[in-house]
């Protein structure tokens, strides 16, 4: 089985980021009343009925600071479990420091274990400039190769745009809309188009909760299923917590589930069982 469409389905979290990325001013400031420090959200990721791997994200206890700016530290965590680890061993950690005031990123870090491969990454974010200083190292010690990028007003990474995305307010867009949003990620820019396509009820293992569905426009591939293979819910809601990923790939359908979470910032939109 080809390992890529399960690095990619554990890379949906973070890079639903890039759906939040908008034009606006360099000194931004964003009203944020969706997350807060100490927050954990738990995931599955199931390949048909197999459990296949499991994800975290979380914000830590601790604000720190960066580039004279209190920040928080967000990290998403990927791992395979079961007999997936036994043929794909996956330990993926994916880190970002988030200005508190305009939930941009001032630095960025990634370290990758895929079986053999290893590959550390640190950017460094100016924000004044719109530069990004990246430094990556490979799995020899001497094999380490740095560049400066020039990225646009208010870029995001991976995983600051996902906490960015969250801070958007959703009762205004219409059915069907697309956003066009912008990203920097393995020392390139990119550009992804968003369908808001409205409000569901989604089943998940944590409940049966209230959701926003968006679904990216996924560019021609080997790995997914047309351009509208991947569906992403957010909750209906304040927090607006990615609470199930639901993605159709040309060897099967995979699903990420939140089973657990805590630390929320308000109150999970719920649906009462009888």
């Amino acid at each position: 089985m080809n390992r890529r469409w399960l690095l990619s389905t554990l890379l949906v979290l973070p890079a639903m980021s890039l759906l939040a990325f908008g034009p606006s001013d360099s000194l931004r400031s964003i009203p944020n009343h969706s997350f807060t420090s100490g927050e954990v959200l738990q995931y599955k990721v199931h390949y048909g009925l197999i459990n296949a791997a499991e994800a975290t994200i979380e914000v830590s206890d601790d604000l720190h600071r960066i580039n004279e700016r209190p920040c928080y530290k967000a990290t998403v965590t990927g791992r395979t479990t079961g007999s997936f680890d036994f043929f794909l061993r996956i330990r993926d950690t994916w880190r970002s420091y988030i200005d508190t005031t305009s939930i941009l990123p001032q630095k960025f870090f990634r370290n990758i274990e895929e079986n053999h491969y290893r590959k550390k990454e640190t950017v460094d974010f100016d924000h004044i400039k719109d530069v990004a200083e990246v430094e990556k190292r490979g799995k020899d010690k001497d094999d380490v190769k740095r560049g400066t990028y020039k990225v646009p007003d208010n870029v995001q990474d991976l995983v600051s745009g996902f906490y960015y995305l969250r801070t958007l307010n959703y009762d205004q867009r219409r059915l069907g809309e697309v956003i066009r949003v912008q990203g920097f990620f393995d020392e390139d820019v990119f550009t992804m188009d968003v369908m808001y396509k409205g409000r569901e009820t989604v089943t998940t293992k944590a409940g049966t909760i209230r959701a926003i569905k968006l679904v990216p426009k996924m560019p021609s591939n080997k790995l997914f299923k047309g351009e509208n293979a991947i569906s992403v819910y957010l909750s209906d809601d304040r927090n607006k917590v990615p609470v199930l990923i639901q993605a159709e790939l040309f060897v099967g359908a995979v699903k990420v589930d939140m089973y657990k979470y805590r630390g929320l910032k308000n109150r999970l939109n719920l649906v009462a069982q009888n």
